[in-house]
């Protein structure tokens, strides 16, 4: 249990969450930088990197870079707070869903084609789709954020159930973030590896956009799915068993719009988050009709 104790303070104090924070906030950055240089280097053909990759073309879509890294730190935030507030974590997933979406706006910033035929044109349609999912979903993510503050208003389960949960729950959170680290590292390498800057070889955008994050959803289902089943030791409330598998149907929702594109992608995000949203408001009225 001492180990424990030092690999979670090594990992999950509050030490370390201003370290990782301060070191990931360099780190974007400097990526931002580098990205910025190599955009200007290949448009003023001082180095010729034979690529026709749209995040190379435009100064603003030096700005993926930095939200990519902005996304490591909300990775590492969700599973900071997994321990200690179960509703701050699904926000978390919520938030990181959001951000790869404003992501990916700025890199449709940088192509977009002003015209009479905006409707027609299947670029500048999909940016006015992934526009309108983000302001929705900011307010969803609030609405859900005020609903997960409510806290419980029915007796107290026992102490001692209380803290083997949490305890539970963060041997869970110590090992998930050398895991999680360990896939960046691994994806990064992976990536980096397959590019060829003299055949203009790089992957798709869309290959690129759901990086890392389609493992990292499945691998979260996977967290969902321990942490409910744990859940049945601390509660058999049927109203706290409905919450938690929803957050589980809600993850599953985010992780199956990976695997499509376009419209149906940001419809299953959407519909993810207001499941979720849902969910949560019943569980809240169902607690206070049992209080009553």
């Amino acid at each position: 249990m001492n180990l424990f104790n030092k690999l979670y303070q090594f990992f999950l104090s509050d030490y370390a969450k201003r370290r990782i924070e301060k070191t990931i906030l360099y780190a974007a950055l400097f990526g931002f930088f580098i990205h910025l240089i190599l955009i200007y280097l290949s448009k003023f053909n001082i180095v010729n990197f034979h690529l026709e990759s749209e995040l190379f073309k435009n100064p603003i879509s030096a700005i993926y870079t930095p939200f990519s890294f902005i996304l490591v730190y909300e990775v590492y935030l969700l599973i900071y707070y997994l321990p200690k507030s179960f509703t701050t974590y699904i926000t978390k997933q919520y938030e990181i869903i959001t951000l790869i979406i404003i992501r990916k706006l700025f890199k449709d910033l940088s192509t977009l084609k002003l015209s009479s035929d905006w409707f027609n044109i299947k670029g500048d349609l999909q940016f006015t789709y992934d526009i309108l999912a983000s302001i929705i979903l900011f307010y969803l993510i609030y609405q859900f954020e005020k609903q997960g503050t409510i806290k419980s208003l029915l007796p107290d389960e026992n102490k001692s159930k209380v803290e083997r949960f949490i305890l539970r729950k963060k041997i869970i959170a110590v090992i998930l973030v050398p895991i999680f680290f360990m896939m960046a590292l691994f994806t990064l390498l992976n990536w980096t590896s397959g590019i060829s800057f003299s055949s203009n070889n790089l992957p798709s955008f869309e290959t690129i956009n759901n990086l890392f994050f389609d493992e990292f959803f499945t691998v979260l289902i996977l967290v969902d799915v321990v942490l409910l089943l744990i859940s049945f030791f601390y509660t058999d409330k049927f109203h706290k068993i409905i919450r938690n598998s929803g957050f589980v149907v809600s993850t599953i929702l985010i992780r199956m719009s990976f695997g499509v594109s376009g419209l149906v992608s940001t419809i299953l995000i959407v519909v993810a988050v207001l499941f979720g949203l849902g969910i949560i408001i019943i569980h809240n009225k169902y607690e206070k009709k049992h209080l009553a």
